[in-house]
């Protein structure tokens, strides 16, 4: 979704990137919401099992999608705030910086919990 909302901005689609966009936002607001509830449920701790050049690989992911994930929660709620309300100059000054930091954390994600459960998984 948010490299379809790119996409269409880039192309002069400005009702397709709104949509692309809204729908980015209600998803990881879902997802965030279903990952808090989740890890307050389970209340465990799962500890990477890779060993070897995958640790600090991982680690140094895992660290980096934790510190941009609690940073682009305000900065998402501002690019999108300005967006809404037609204050196009600061909207794009702000979502040079929203866009690349939201699709890392997105994919970052990802490889953590591939690489946590799926490649590596404990037990």
């Amino acid at each position: 979704m948010l490299a379809c909302g790119y996409v269409a901005i880039r192309t002069g689609k400005k009702d397709v990137h709104k949509a692309f966009m809204l729908s980015a936002f209600g998803a990881s607001t879902l997802f965030l919401i279903s990952y808090v509830i989740y890890h307050l449920r389970e209340k465990k701790l799962v500890l990477f099992q890779g060993q070897g050049w995958i640790r600090p690989v991982y680690f140094t992911i895992l660290i980096s999608h934790t510190l941009l994930a609690a940073t682009i929660v305000p900065l998402v709620l501002i690019t999108l705030t300005r967006g809404l309300r037609g204050n196009f100059d600061r909207h794009r000054s702000i979502a040079r910086w929203t866009y690349p930091l939201w699709l890392y954390v997105s994919v970052t994600g990802v490889v953590v919990y591939l690489l946590l459960y799926k490649v590596y998984p404990h037990g």
